[in-house]
């Protein structure tokens, strides 16, 4: 086999550009010249683009996705946007199949490292659990493949693309950039409920428009006045648009972008920023990576572009930028802003530097709600005089960031198996948002190994932010949805094999009882071993009996429960699962509803119950699913009645506050799903052929 690692090297997609270039020639991106409204139009279309079939299948696709290989559409480039002060064409769904992210990442079949991300992934593995070499020739094969990094540090440069055309003072105008609103309750507090502080700024100007696709960067007040900072950091944020000059800068506690905030805060001084939209193929995946402290994206970007990335100093503000980026905003950040987690319902004043930003259509299908963020005071504009303005949308998967989570899935399970040795694959499947669920694979060796796993993945980086995990045997297809479900109902008892604990969540987790702390739950479905039930004398492990019922016997038992809509019983459930979609009336908790349900059905009836609201498809798994990682909090949504005591339920419906009685854990308000307005739906509908030029709706 070819050693990729002693070919010469060469670098991926120099500048976005570049890789448009690329897609298009390779027949993955369409040019629309029409006049499109950045206002909710371009969202829509991308939004159908990712799930129709896409051009062609990426190698990866092939090797871990058994359900939607072929999806993601094409990309495309906007050429004439309605309303905006420039003649900047925007790009959108660049890296949104599983063939794109490999394009970007040179793991296509023509790129430096053919074989599709899980090459990449190899030669991570290679570097990261090097074997001592047995010879010289050993050693000089290890020196080649380690060579290579010694050549990803980012390399200083003077001059740059990125700063062909500079704007400072009054002549910043961000309404010069094509800059999208995703969704129609985007940027507007009081559509989703919310009380508008009267100190709030006014920011009606900016539509509830967002970027989305850009790098921020941003360093430590402790490296200020340092010609290289060595805590300069890449994250991907976004910053609503509020006028020519200011945007609201968006993250979450946890990320690095906020503590680098919170160090000049205790400063007492303004925090440098420049948020970046494009550059090197390879810079919006390295800006998402879970990477560990101390290590930079820059040298992630590096090893994936094999390559330096030119860094140039930006024009007002001491921080670095890629040199070969289209657009750099510069400014500086308010950190007079309080924290996050603002309530409203106090008349508690923003303060100044503040403004309540949201709500937000995001990556979990559902309304992020407003909260108070601080302030971007922009000092400069630069771009190439030809740029292009990269964006991306997200809302209910899979969107373009459903591939940007995939190759982290694959890149970084080298690092989690060096973590975690049991672990032989994994997979984030859609429903779970990346964040709601990991499905592992193990090779049992001894009683309650999937626990011990199942606690080591919770303490281990990013992933201890995952609310379900599902542990299986080493025969069973991780990146299968059935195979996995099979065996969840074939070796899974749910009166003994189900572990919860509470921890860190997600602090887009609408459903858990207190922003970014919850319940977490984890389902050993591994085959059983002596010993396994601690809390029995019986060394034996009792096979697990499959459901009795049948869809018209369930239908009977519920015939008389008036809330129940509709329900399903599962083929790879083996009638040990039910899915029932509930209707629920003022008064009547939906826990109360479900007790009823649980306790209508006999001792062989199904043991594992999701309820969901009344309008969800029942028959669609990852619909219900998705609800179960999304609207139950393991804790408080999980339901069981003493006479069933292996039988276990959760209520996956949306909640309110008024349902949270003592001593249940409290309810949080529930955000509403992302869903497009009829008018942009049926604007869209019209111009599909005859402006859009596309031939079959998705």
């Amino acid at each position: 086999m070819l050693d990729v690692c002693c070919l010469p090297l060469r670098s991926m997609y120099s500048n976005l550009q570049e890789y448009i270039r690329a897609l298009e020639s390779a027949g993955e991106l369409k040019r629309i010249t029409a006049s499109v409204s950045p206002i909710l139009e371009v969202a829509e279309i991308a939004n159908r683009m990712s799930t129709a079939r896409a051009p062609s299948i990426g190698i990866t696709g092939t090797q871990t996705d058994t359900l939607r290989p072929d999806r993601g559409g094409h990309a495309l480039l906007f050429e004439n946007l309605e309303g905006v002060e420039s003649n900047i064409p925007l790009a959108i769904n660049l890296f949104g199949s599983y063939r794109r992210m490999e394009m970007a990442l040179g793991c296509d079949a023509q790129g430096h490292t053919p074989g599709g991300l899980n090459a990449i992934a190899g030669r991570i593995g290679a570097l990261t659990t090097p074997k001592p070499p047995t010879g010289l020739r050993d050693a000089i094969g290890m020196a080649k493949q380690f060579l290579p990094l010694l050549r990803i540090p980012p390399k200083q440069v003077r001059h740059a693309i990125c700063q062909q055309i500079v704007n400072t003072g009054k002549d910043v105008n961000l309404f010069e950039l094509p800059i999208i609103k995703s969704w129609p309750l985007d940027g507007d507090p009081s559509a989703v409920g919310w009380t508008i502080p009267q100190d709030q700024p006014d920011t009606s100007a900016g539509q509830g428009r967002f970027i989305t696709l850009a790098g921020t960067y941003t360093i430590h007040a402790n490296d200020r006045g340092k010609a290289k900072p060595p805590s300069l950091n890449i994250g991907m944020y976004r910053s609503q648009l509020l006028d020519r000059t200011r945007l609201a800068m968006h993250w979450h506690m946890h990320h690095d972008g906020a503590q680098h905030w919170r160090s000049w805060k205790r400063l007492g001084q303004p925090m440098p920023i420049a948020i970046v939209l494009g550059g090197e193929s390879v810079l919006p995946y390295a800006a998402t990576c879970p990477l560990p402290p101390g290590i930079s994206e820059l040298l992630m970007a590096g090893f994936l572009n094999r390559g330096p990335i030119r860094l140039v100093r930006a024009k007002t503000v001491p921080v670095d930028v890629p040199a070969n980026a289209e657009i750099v905003i510069e400014g500086f950040v308010s950190t007079e802003c309080g924290m996050p987690d603002f309530d409203a319902t106090q008349s508690e004043t923003l303060g100044p530097g503040a403004v309540l930003e949201g709500p937000f259509g995001d990556h979990t299908g559902f309304y992020s709600l407003p909260d108070r963020y601080p302030i971007v005071e922009v000092t400069a504009i630069t771009r190439r005089r030809d740029a292009v303005y990269p964006t991306t949308i997200v809302g209910l998967p899979p969107q373009e960031d459903y591939y940007l989570g995939k190759a982290t899935e694959r890149l970084f399970f080298p690092l989690l198996k060096t973590l975690i040795h049991d672990i032989q694959d994994y997979d984030l499947p859609l429903f779970g948002c990346f964040h709601n669920c990991a499905i592992l694979k193990i090779g049992k060796e001894y009683p309650l190994q999937a626990r011990r796993v199942m606690h080591a993945v919770w303490g281990a980086g990013q992933m201890a932010w995952t609310k379900i995990l599902i542990v299986v045997d080493d025969d069973v297809d991780v990146h299968s949805l059935e195979d996995v479900l099979r065996a969840l109902f074939s070796y899974c008892d749910f009166g003994r094999d189900v572990e919860v604990v509470q921890g860190p969540l997600d602090i887009l987790d609408h459903a858990a009882p207190h922003m970014g702390a919850g319940h977490k739950i984890g389902f050993d479905a591994t085959r059983k071993m002596a010993n396994e039930d601690v809390n029995t004398p019986a060394s034996e492990v009792l096979p697990i009996q499959d459901g009795k019922l049948t869809e018209r016997e369930v239908e009977h038992l519920l015939s008389p429960l008036h809330e129940v809509e509709n329900f399903h019983l599962p083929v790879e459930g083996k009638g040990r699962c039910l899915y029932i979609a509930i209707a629920k009336s003022e008064g009547v908790s939906a826990r109360t509803c479900i007790e009823r349900i649980m306790k209508a059905l006999p001792e062989n009836g199904p043991t594992f119950i999701l309820a969901v609201d009344a309008e969800v498809d029942v028959r669609d798994h990852d619909a219900v699913l998705f609800r179960l990682g999304a609207n139950a909090d393991p804790g408080r949504d999980l339901i069981r009645v003493e006479d069933r005591p292996i039988a276990v339920a959760f209520d996956c419906t949306t909640k309110s506050p008024t349902e949270s009685k003592p001593p249940a854990t409290q309810i949080r308000n529930y955000p509403p799903i992302v869903s497009m307005d009829y008018d942009t739906i049926e604007r869209v509908n019209k111009k599909w052929a005859s402006d859009y030029g596309f031939s079959i709706q998705p």
